[in-house]
């Protein structure tokens, strides 16, 4: 028998959704997607690089950079890029982390989070969400030690949905230590009310060099099949180390070239978020008209408290063809997470979450 490694063992698995066969008609409620086609540019300049898919893209993914650059006033050397804002987080894990380290995150988050202690044998420690699932700041800098290297802050949270404001982040970055990088963790950040302008944190970066804001495409801009994101750093020393643990060439050329075209749209951006903001507002209002319990949601997804049983229910809307995702798998049972669809998509959500909960 092939005897792997004990991370092995420590990595817990992702948390997927089942029912993906069920046909064309499923709502698609489970992985915070958006429900918006890249727009049609993007599509075009993707085809275009796939006509010359017999070459490797190129190494330094100059276009994007260049973009990022242009787009946050950032140096190129200070921008990492990634397979999926995942791929810089991991990436990060495997160059701070080891043995004897510590990470310090608030949970339920990201479930990605726990991955990186495992895989690297630091020592992780989690952070209960304050009474209204928000992130407890003040715990989390108490938790701080000579041996931490990472603390991650999802701003807004995954999957609870939440944000606290930039003042409370400054607040807390003034508490850091300089040896400590921090991830702030924005994949949602352009639906956020709590913190308003997408661009109201890049200035924190040359305050704080061990500061690290990291994004994707996968969201606001429908490229979650291409799998592009982003970091931008503090320091150009972040970029460096995260790139030195990967395989080379780990984003496609297509990928690039779609999240290049996708940068020059933002007034399609703008448009998006308009309309998932005012489908989040009528979803959360209908939830709480049936009387369930729902945070204060700043992404593009909501999270709820349950009545009735989880695993009943989360079978009972596959059964009606929507995915949602299971509070129990993502860190706190009892609770929902569902992304903001289409209208027609949230609808037969409500109506299906009506024929099973009284």
């Amino acid at each position: 028998m092939i005897e792997f490694g004990d991370k092995i063992r420590r990595i817990p698995a992702y948390p997927t959704a089942a029912g993906y066969d069920l046909g064309p008609e499923v709502a698609l409620l489970a992985s915070n997607e958006t429900a918006f086609a890249p727009a049609e540019p993007v599509q075009a300049a993707a085809a275009r690089a796939l006509a010359g898919a017999n070459r490797y893209p190129d190494p330094s993914y100059s276009p994007l950079r260049k973009a990022l650059s242009a787009h946050y006033d950032i140096p190129v050397e200070r921008i990492a890029l990634g397979n999926g804002s995942c791929d810089v987080l991991l990436s990060a894990g495997e160059a701070l982390l080891e043995e004897g380290a510590e990470l310090v995150y608030a949970w339920p988050a990201f479930s990605v989070y726990p991955h990186l202690a495992a895989a690297s044998g630091a020592r992780a420690i989690e952070v209960s969400l304050d009474g209204e699932h928000r992130h407890d700041l003040d715990a989390i800098a108490k938790e701080i030690t000579v041996a931490t290297r990472l603390v991650l802050i999802c701003n807004p949270n995954n999957p609870t949905s939440t944000a606290v404001g930039l003042d409370e982040i400054e607040s807390f970055l003034e508490q850091v230590p300089a040896h400590v990088a921090v991830i702030l963790d924005e994949a949602y950040i352009e639906f956020s009310l709590v913190v308003g302008d997408p661009l109201a944190s890049v200035p924190l970066l040359e305050r704080f060099p061990n500061l690290v804001l990291l994004r994707t495409f996968s969201k606001v801009y429908g490229l979650a099949g291409l799998r592009v994101g982003y970091a931008l750093c503090g320091s150009a020393e972040f970029a460096t180390a995260v790139d030195q643990v990967r395989q080379p060439f780990y984003l496609t050329a297509p990928a690039v070239a779609a999240a290049t075209e996708a940068l020059a749209h933002q007034d399609e951006v703008e448009r998006r978020v308009s309309a998932t903001v005012g489908s989040r507002e009528t979803l959360v209002a209908a939830l709480r008209e049936r009387g369930l319990w729902v945070a204060e949601s700043d992404a593009n997804f909501v999270w709820l408290r349950l009545r009735g049983s989880e695993p009943e229910v989360v079978e009972g809307l596959r059964e009606r063809g929507v995915l949602v995702r299971a509070g129990a798998a993502l860190g706190h049972a009892g609770y929902l997470r569902v992304t903001v669809g289409t209208d027609a998509e949230n609808a037969k959500f409500v109506d299906s979450l009506d024929a099973l909960v009284a």
